[in-house]
């Protein structure tokens, strides 16, 4: 039986990268090309520059393939990129400005003008910040209002590269225009983006699902690179999602928590979650499922810093050291926003511990935060948190999996490819090979390890936890109800 063949790229911060995977989820062949960054590449890049990376990894991709292989039975293309990266375009397609990038500062105020505007509303989403590409589009119309005159549509990072592929431009996906102030309760953009912010309704891209055939391939585009016409192209998805698509974690009750610079959980609830504290947004499912998530300001980012030239024997240490009875916050910045808000918050350790001691305690540390942030998922959700499916460099520790599926007292998985490429690829399949998203994760995601609770290591565990909940009521950063609901 032939063989079906699907594509996702992914433009981030710092590079592109192409995939091609098969029907079974196997990585065909892969391309890369970092960016070359300066000191302005934090609040604008060129879109040039993305096209230039994203056409060399495209040709490198295509160069790692057998000379025989056969490029007719490429089914599907599909893009992921950075939430909140906005463009402004003129009639003809082209980039007015460089992309605005999620992480440029200069739209604070503005954000909280639109903050203001939707509460004012009675919007469903209000966390609006310097962040949200809606900011972005309000700070360039003040800022370059001559140019603002000449806007034809805002678009979103994977939007660029999706309408170079496509010759489709005024499209974009609820995942990307859901920090640009789209409603996707109600499916629309709301009337206070352009009554009551410097905004024009026919600045606003059509919106539909992640996944969803929005055209084929151009054929200019096409010729170049030797393709077939027919390769179909999706809508697209911002790249929290793409990885949490990659990490398996798609069904109601599934969860993905990557821990990286960060700890970030993305999962997948049947009702939305609304939390009064703004720790948690939730993005729209392609099934009409809700996609809650979360980023907390603790992660591993310390683990290198600290301990790097020595994990192989931590991680040995602590795998035979289970539980620690030491208790450490590894916050290595100030404040706190998920899974509790404490801006004052400072990490702790306790004194006079030794090199292994402290690394054990840290990374339990880790495991009690990322529990306190599921048990309040549940709670504002009243649904249970079911399996856990782990991405970012904490997964590579078979000890830190080990202390992480205890404390959760929940399975967790480690996947064998996360990248955000691989879920744009599989998101480009769920529409034009599968039945939907959940059919493709089933049969493109593959478990590369499985860790399960142990009951009597578990129930230590729990003690601990609440002993570790218990210290953050003391110093302030958690309250007494909070403490009594975990």
């Amino acid at each position: 039986m032939l063989k079906a063949f699907f594509i996702g790229v992914d433009i981030g911060t710092q590079g592109a990268r192409v995939n091609l995977i098969d029907e079974k989820g196997n990585l065909i062949a892969v391309g890369e090309k970092s960016f070359v960054l300066d000191d302005s590449s934090r609040e604008e890049q060129s879109t040039q520059l993305w096209e230039e990376a994203f056409n060399e990894s495209f040709d490198k991709m295509l160069k790692a393939l057998p000379h025989d292989f056969d490029r007719s039975r490429i089914v599907s293309m599909g893009v992921t990129s950075t939430s909140g990266t906005v463009i402004p375009m003129d009639k003809d397609w082209k980039p007015l400005h460089h992309a605005i990038m999620y992480s440029d500062k200069r739209s604070a105020p503005q954000g909280q003008r639109c903050k203001e505007a939707a509460e004012k509303a009675n919007q469903n989403f209000t966390a609006f910040s310097f962040s949200t590409g809606l900011a972005k589009m309000v700070w360039y119309s003040e800022s370059y209002p001559e140019k603002a005159s000449l806007i034809h549509k805002w678009i979103h990072a994977a939007d660029f590269i999706t309408g170079k592929i496509s010759g489709v431009w005024a499209v974009t996906d609820y995942t990307n225009a859901f920090k640009s102030g789209y409603d996707i309760l109600n499916y629309s953009w709301p009337s206070y983006i352009y009554q009551e912010l410097p905004i024009k309704k026919e600045w606003l891209p059509e919106v539909v699902a992640s996944g969803e055939v929005i055209g084929t391939i151009d054929p200019a585009f096409a010729a170049n690179y030797n393709l077939p016409n027919t390769i179909k192209v999706v809508a697209g998805i911002t790249d929290g999602c793409a990885s949490q698509i990659a990490a398996g974690a798609i069904n109601p009750g599934e969860w993905n928590t990557t821990i990286g610079t960060t700890l970030v959980v993305k999962g997948v609830t049947e009702r939305e979650i609304k939390d009064p504290l703004g720790r948690i947004y939730s993005h729209r499912h392609q099934l009409g499922f809700w996609m809650p998530g979360g980023a907390s300001n603790t992660g591993a980012d310390w683990v290198t810093n600290e301990f790097g030239k020595d994990l192989e024997l931590l991680n040995e240490y602590a795998d035979k050291h289970l539980p620690g009875a030491n208790l450490s916050y590894p916050l290595r910045q100030h404040g706190e926003r998920f899974p509790f808000v404490a801006p004052e918050a400072e990490g702790f350790e306790q004194e006079r511990l030794s090199y292994e001691e402290r690394f054990l305690a840290n990374i339990e540390g880790v495991a009690y935060i990322e529990r306190y942030a599921y048990q309040v998922i549940q709670e504002l959700s009243g649904e249970k948190v079911k399996a856990v499916f782990t991405a970012g460099g904490a997964s590579n520790s078979d000890a830190w999996l080990k202390i992480r599926s205890n404390v959760l007292n929940v399975p967790v998985y480690k996947m064998k490819h996360i990248t955000g490429a691989f879920g744009a690829a599989i998101l480009s399949a769920s529409r034009t090979f599968f039945k939907d998203i959940t059919e493709a994760v089933k049969q493109l995601t593959q478990i590369e390890k499985e860790v399960c609770p142990e009951p009597g290591l578990s129930e230590q565990y729990n003690q601990n936890f609440q002993r570790f909940l218990s210290l953050l009521e003391d110093k302030g950063y958690i309250k007494k109800e909070e403490l009594n609901n975990a």
